[in-house]
């Protein structure tokens, strides 16, 4: 074998090696990557008090309350992962006036609660504030359950079931799975990702009213996933805002389209 060849297979043998070492390093830090909980923590605000609930595997979150106006239904709120259950206050802080309550959920490993979160956890912790409302006497049927960004993953499994008034999607992804292909085509997702938040598969099952929102601005997950949630299900609402981006749940726009199909749901349900 001529010493160029050798050369060049020791180069291949090298890069083939640094690429195994960044795979496993993406296997093992995945976790972190995935749920880069925030440190700082903001105080409560807007009238909500903490509460606890404890899920089916025995940890006890503490999470955002506050009860709605007779009648009104209940807002079950799913936050991203680089945020808290305090952020969901400011996300709904144009639906609280209008009578509705929130329950802003929170998940394992966030806000000082217990455990480390990943996709089974966080279902459990979705089941584990369903049954928190049941408690409070409001019935899936009263809730309206919204998911933020990884929150979609966990508010499309709860809508899956247990029928909820209405669900709305802000800024989704079609799966986890899916997005980490796009946004790392070297990576094989398939194979790396434990956790996949397959919403596209699970949508065309839910028998709830459906709203999607994201913006054509969106460079983390692109606006592309929700229209291709949309296609999947013939009555779904889809509404792209123009020039916003990956925090479009905190924006106006985003609270008063929300108001807005709650309000033409009432008016149905009213007419009936």
């Amino acid at each position: 074998m001529s010493r160029p060849v050798r050369v060049l297979m020791w180069i291949v043998g090298l890069a083939i090696a640094a690429y195994l070492i960044v795979l496993a390093l993406l296997w093992a830090q995945q976790g972190r990557l995935i749920y880069p909980a925030p440190t700082a923590l903001t105080p409560p605000t807007g009238g909500f008090e903490q509460v606890t609930y404890r899920t089916s595997d025995g940890l006890d979150l503490a999470a955002g309350y506050r009860a709605g106006e007779p009648g009104k239904p209940t807002i079950l709120y799913f936050h991203g992962n680089g945020a808290d259950w305090v952020s969901s206050v400011v996300a709904t802080d144009r639906l609280v006036p209008s009578g509705y309550g929130v329950l802003a959920a929170e998940y394992r490993g966030y806000r000082g609660n217990p455990g480390t979160p990943h996709e089974d956890g966080l279902y459990r912790d979705g089941r584990a504030a369903l049954a928190f409302l049941a408690t409070r006497g409001i019935a899936a049927g009263d809730v309206v359950i919204i998911g933020n960004s990884i929150g979609s993953g966990v508010a499309v499994q709860m809508a899956s079931e247990q029928v909820p008034q209405a669900l709305v999607l802000i800024s989704p992804f079609a799966s986890l799975r899916q997005l980490v292909g796009e946004k790392m085509r070297w990576v094989p997702s398939g194979l790396l990702l434990r956790d996949r938040y397959e919403n596209a598969e699970k949508i065309a099952g839910i028998d709830a009213p459906l709203l999607l929102l994201h913006g054509d601005a969106d460079t983390l997950i692109p606006d592309t996933h929700s229209r291709q949630l949309g296609r999947l299900r013939d009555d779904a609402k889809l509404v792209i805002f123009e020039g916003k981006g990956h925090d479009l749940a905190w924006h106006d726009e985003a609270e008063e389209a929300v108001l807005s199909f709650l309000d033409t749901l009432n008016t149905r349900g009213t007419e009936r």
